[in-house]
């Protein structure tokens, strides 16, 4: 399947708002408002996942080659992907939602 297949919108399935596809060549892989995102992929862009539970923002971390990140965890199996966090003039990652994850991952 080509890129320009796998990178499209979609409807959030935490928060329920339209999702637009990334402009800059890159996959979007979470919600840029709720930054939910779904256990859809195997090695990244793949779609090979037959989980497909809903994967929730647990914290962010720092990476020193690819920026910050959000951490998702499947609330179906458990598993963890580490995505970086989109900054799309369109549609940027939320600095509300991504402040509030730190705030709570820190208690």
């Amino acid at each position: 399947m080509s890129r320009e297949l796998e990178n499209t919108g979609f409807i959030c399935q935490n928060c329920g708002k339209e999702v637009l596809p990334l402009t800059d060549g890159s996959y979007r892989n979470h919600c840029p408002f709720c930054l939910y995102s779904l256990h859809v992929d195997i090695i990244p862009g793949d779609r090979a996942s037959d989980c497909g539970g809903i994967m929730k923002p647990i914290k962010i971390i720092y990476n020193s080659k690819k920026g910050y990140q959000i951490v998702h965890q499947c609330q179906k199996c458990g598993f963890e992907r580490n995505n970086k966090i989109n900054e799309d003039i369109r549609q940027p990652d939320s600095i509300n939602a991504i402040t509030e994850i730190m705030r709570n991952s820190a208690k």
